[in-house]
């Protein structure tokens, strides 16, 4: 029987799109109507976000925690979470869950590392871009990484929590991510990792003026094929 996958929520958006993720690469890999068994907890973001605009990310820990021994209760094996903001608290996670995780940052960088990039531009919250999350997980592989200007790291904060994750995505703010991708290929990358789980709702890979590397997805896909190794 496939290993059952616990999704450990923070924004709505972003789990939704795990979770269906999941589901499409199990039919893909398994058959019709098949996929691995998935169990889903979701403490409102909210409560999320008030341990990190106080920068309480032991707060942010307790809450993962508390998300994995509900999914472990359930049955799941390992959890994943779509929030790539709160992998910041990961290391705490990792010491006290009750069940082993997969971490997002180093599912994108090891795809990364397998394409060839050299050099990956960090887009995501201010949080996520100004912390040690992806640049430990990319250095760690031989990568260099380029974070946006502080101007556009503040649009793109912003555009995050006012706009995406409320599921209000415009042809405005699409095109301003794709210009903020040209600048970071101006500034040496050669790929660009969407390390907030709305924004591949956003950006289109295909009209990107880099490569893009879909942390929600990848992840996804990470977790169906441990969920099937033997």
């Amino acid at each position: 029987m496939p290993r059952h996958i616990g999704i450990v929520a923070c924004s709505a958006e972003g789990a939704a799109l795990c979770y269906r993720t999941i589901a499409i690469e199990g039919f893909r890999l398994m058959g019709e109507h098949d996929h691995p068994e998935v169990t889903l907890d979701s403490i409102p973001m909210a409560r999320h976000m008030a341990c990190i605009r106080r920068g309480d990310w032991s707060g942010v820990a307790d809450l993962m925690v508390e998300s994995a021994r509900r999914v472990a209760a359930a049955g799941a094996d390992f959890a994943i979470c779509p929030d790539n903001t709160i992998h910041q608290a990961f290391d705490r996670v990792r010491s006290a869950s009750p069940i082993p995780w997969l971490h997002i940052a180093e599912v994108v960088a090891e795809e990364a590392r397998d394409r060839g990039f050299r050099c990956v531009g960090i887009l995501g919250t201010k949080y996520l871009m100004e912390g040690p999350v992806y640049p430990e997980a990319l250095e760690k592989r031989g990568m260099r990484w380029r974070i946006p200007a502080a101007a556009d790291r503040e649009w793109i904060n912003q555009t995050i929590f006012r706009e995406l994750v409320n599921a209000v995505f415009t042809e405005e703010a699409r095109a301003r991510f794709d210009r903020v991708m040209e600048s970071l290929k101006d500034d040496g990358c050669d790929a660009a990792a969407l390390a907030c789980t709305e924004i591949p709702l956003l950006v289109r890979p295909e009209t990107a003026p880099l490569p893009t590397l879909d942390s929600t997805r990848l992840l996804a896909r990470a977790a169906v094929r441990r969920a099937l190794e033997p």
